[in-house]
């Protein structure tokens, strides 16, 4: 019985999925130039996204977070690669599953938490939730609930930091759903003609809410979609932290030196349902692990890093266990913190001018 284990136990890891390796040249050359002690950083950050979604989606089992709730478990080395290439001054113009954009950006988590709750401590005074997520300081200039309509913000921004002549760009997050609206062809054609500095990434999960992209577009490579505007497209696999970083750093090369926009299509993968109402009939519970077992991005970085001797596997762990209890202490704040006051209610409707108008 025990030699009949063994062999089961054998044949059993033998047939276990074999994680993706990273592109390994990239790895080493990004590895070079951020050096180890940032690469960690990212790892964490990424860490933090993944724990920090499951406990928001604990929140809204509970009915702690009530409205929309959008998830961005799968996604995170979009988010923290991305915010890993741009400086303070560059602004980020975001969807509504931005929770992890604005982590990787450095936004306080008990603020991000407090917020989904509707709390007075949230970034927005419980005013935004979970799609509005909002911080001048960091740059981060909203989720936006309107599929496609954040770009002409974005486009707005990138207008203003060129007529300003700052060192700076602008990235707009966009879904594949909003690929097709034509506020963003509007916006693609502008931004050329103008010489914007205007990144937008496409973070392509490959559904559209309930909609495969094959059902919806003519054009399934999405990286064309910016030829007719004369603008650089680029596939970028996103779940790879060192490909999502190195093609935004060439982004933002291009916008700040040549004021050129680009367009990237970004592949990654969404774990959960849509929202935390969908139950994601419309894909097969093997599609989804395959994804997860193969090409998770917390999972390609980490065993790349372990390989390297930059971590070892229980500095991992505890590298886990430190953001996890960032985001057991983030949705305390949240639940102990008071609502808004009524009393506020038609606040930050109106601009508060700096002066007198008489």
């Amino acid at each position: 019985m025990a030699q009949t284990k063994a062999k089961d136990d054998e044949a059993s890891q033998q047939a276990a999925p074999q994680v993706e390796a990273l592109n390994l040249e990239l790895a080493a050359q990004v590895r070079e130039e951020l050096g180890d002690e940032r690469l960690v950083a990212m790892l964490r950050d990424m860490l933090l996204l993944r724990r920090f979604e499951e406990y928001a989606g604990r929140a809204y089992q509970r009915r702690k977070i009530k409205g929309f709730c959008h998830l961005y478990i799968g996604q995170e080395a979009v988010g923290v690669g991305s915010m890993a290439a741009l400086t303070d001054a560059d602004k980020i113009v975001s969807h509504y599953r931005e929770h992890g954009h604005a982590l990787a950006r450095g936004m306080d988590p008990n603020a991000v938490m407090a917020e989904l709750f509707g709390k007075a401590t949230g970034c927005t005074g419980g005013k935004g939730g979970s799609m509005h997520l909002f911080d001048a300081e960091k740059g981060f200039l909203g989720g936006w609930g309107i599929v496609g309509g954040q770009i002409a913000l974005a486009g707005g921004v990138a207008f203003s930091q060129k007529y300003r002549d700052e060192d700076a760009a602008c990235l707009c997050f966009l879904g594949d759903g909003a690929v097709h609206q034509g506020i963003v062809h509007e916006t693609l054609n502008m931004a050329s003609l103008w010489d914007l500095p205007l990144i937008t990434i496409v973070e392509n999960n490959r559904y559209a809410m309930g909609t495969s992209i094959e059902r919806v577009a003519a054009v399934t490579e999405l990286a064309k979609k910016s030829e007719p505007y004369n603008i650089v497209g680029e596939t970028v696999d996103g779940q790879d932290i060192f490909a999502v970083y190195d093609a935004i750093k060439r982004a933002r090369k291009r916008a700040v030196e040549e004021g050129r926009p680009t367009w990237l299509d970004v592949l990654t993968y969404r774990y959960r349902g849509h929202s935390m109402t969908d139950p994601a009939p419309y894909r097969t519970k093997e599609e989804v692990e395959e994804e997860q077992d193969l090409r998770d991005p917390i999972a390609r970085m980490s065993n790349w890093m372990v390989s390297e001797g930059i971590l070892t596997e229980d500095k991992v762990g505890e590298l886990d266990d430190e953001v996890t209890q960032i985001s057991k202490d983030a949705m305390a704040f949240a639940d102990e913190s008071d609502f808004p006051d009524p009393s506020v209610l038609t606040e930050d409707v109106y601009v508060e001018w700096p002066w007198d108008i008489e």
